[in-house]
């Protein structure tokens, strides 16, 4: 499996679109494989979820994300766990550990990360 964290630093970004980048851990038999970082190509509707898709990512990890994101993710096979918080180490353990659920967290403003992961 092939999770993709959104990350400002080491903490897990409230704003999907505007992050840094993007930790991408390759998961298997409940171990990280493989970790790389990948830089945030560029905010503009609709692109991430279509460039997350084509590095063959199965699920994405944020605080928030728009509504619009989220539904071109899931047209594509890929699943959301929104309404994470925290250091990216510790996020990806409780996913792997199953203790991260998510809480369908919706940014529905484009101010900027203040206002998103609520």
């Amino acid at each position: 499996m092939k999770v993709a964290v959104a990350v400002d630093g080491k903490i897990v970004s409230q704003h999907f679109g505007h992050c840094e980048g993007f930790e991408i851990f390759h998961i298997k038999d409940k171990k990280i494989s493989n970790r790389i970082f990948l830089k945030n190509p560029g905010h503009r509707p609709g692109f991430l979820p279509k460039f997350l898709s084509e590095k063959a990512v199965d699920l994405v990890i944020s605080g928030g994300m728009g509504s619009t994101a989220q539904m071109l993710f899931n047209q594509n096979g890929v699943e959301v766990i929104t309404g994470a918080r925290g250091n990216v180490d510790d996020v990806i353990d409780s996913f792997i550990n199953g203790q991260l659920e998510s809480t369908d967290e919706v940014c529905d403003k484009h101010e900027h990360s203040e206002e998103c992961g609520k």
